[in-house]
């Protein structure tokens, strides 16, 4: 059965609409319309390079993974949920048997499938069928677009709770004020932070994150002509200690830093900027081939931590926060498309403004029959 458009990537700078099959379900699995998708800034980058390191665009894929809807069709062994249940869609299927996934690491699945990631679909259509266990049920004061927030906020919890490990009254200083950033900042705040500092390069961001979630922001001072990353970015870390009064222990030290940037020098400040014996969390990917210096990671015993996604709990985690009213997703949403205008929500998250001149921080398309904006 057909009935399914889809916004399918050919080529690079190259997307159309396509007709695709309904899916078929199997017997725990569930059938989601879809109503609301964000853009993701790799669904932007598979759109302007047709690829992410070794992930590569062989052949159609539909886009989008940041997805919420509503169930139209449950599986014969499936007892969680009904149809018309709205869901926040988990949009990686795992094996559940191998050691990642036995460890609560599912996320390191090395047979994972992944929406929108080289072979796989992704849920910028009518519809998605997914195992019921990544179909999040929805808090009724949470809408569908807070559902689609959740993939990222899913990253955020991943990053700052599961691998930072951050607690009540511990102070963390985030690089990068883009959506992931800001997500970072917010869960940082909802789990009792002392102090939480923004790092950007862009004015305007950091008035966002101070007016969002941030305690204190700091932008880094331009390089000096013939300067090395690694000296400028020892001196920014010396600079932003004097104007934010950080110090190297005790109460005014930093625990926990998140570069969601990908920046060479954020990586480097992050690190200079840490108390002895914290952590350093990686979630920006920028290029890979980075300068660490180890004569500063060596004598701090610094902890660091790549991640990748999320994994078991940030989802749950992530909805119990947005329901409690400890975070506000919506506030991040600032600009809203019809599915017929996905080509034109690309184009604008791509050049990092809408047609009304403002910047983009989320984008989020509505489902193929939604030309207004629902709840």
């Amino acid at each position: 059965m057909a009935d399914n458009p889809s916004f399918v990537l050919r080529g690079i700078d190259d997307v159309a609409y396509e007709e695709r099959p309904v899916p078929e379900i199997s017997d725990d699995e569930v059938l989601v319309e879809v109503k609301k998708t964000g853009i993701c800034g790799s669904d932007v980058h598979y759109f302007v390079h047709g690829r992410i390191g070794d992930f590569v665009v062989e052949s159609p894929m539909v886009l989008g993974h940041e997805s919420a809807g509503i169930v139209s069709k449950v599986g014969k062994k499936v007892k969680t949920h009904k149809v018309g249940d709205r869901v926040a869609m988990e949009p990686g299927a795992t094996c559940l048997v191998c050691d990642a996934c036995k460890s609560g690491k599912y996320n390191l699945c090395p047979d994972i499938v992944f929406a929108a990631t080289p072979p796989y679909d992704g849920t910028l259509g009518r519809y998605y069928r997914l195992p019921a266990y990544n179909a999040h049920h929805l808090p009724d004061n949470l809408t569908l677009e807070d559902g689609a927030m959740i993939e990222p906020l899913a990253v955020a919890v991943h990053s700052v709770s599961n691998l930072g490990g951050l607690r009540s009254n511990q102070s963390i200083a985030i690089f990068g004020s883009g959506p992931v950033g800001l997500l970072c900042m917010a869960v940082a705040k909802a789990l009792g932070a002392s102090r939480i500092i923004a790092v950007d390069i862009v004015p305007s961001r950091l008035e966002f994150a101070q007016a969002y979630a941030a305690t204190d922001t700091f932008l880094p001072p331009p390089p000096n002509e013939g300067e090395s990353k690694l000296e400028f970015s020892k001196r920014s870390a010396a600079l932003m200690k004097q104007q934010l009064g950080i110090e190297d222990r005790g109460p005014k030290a930093i625990d926990l830093v998140i570069d969601a940037s990908g920046a060479e020098v954020s990586v480097q400040t992050a690190l200079a900027i840490v108390k002895p014996g914290g952590t350093h969390v990686q979630v920006g990917m920028g290029n890979p081939a980075v300068t660490i210096d180890m004569g500063t990671v060596l004598p701090k015993e610094l902890v660091l931590k790549g991640s990748f996604r999320y994994g078991h709990g940030d989802y749950a985690l992530g909805i119990a926060l947005a329901a409690q009213g400890k975070l506000n997703l919506s506030k991040l949403i600032t600009h809203r498309y019809v599915f017929k205008d996905a080509l034109v929500a690309f184009k604008a998250t791509q050049a990092g403004k809408g047609a009304d001149g403002k910047g983009i921080i989320k984008a989020m398309i509505s489902g193929p029959d939604l030309t207004v904006d629902v709840i």
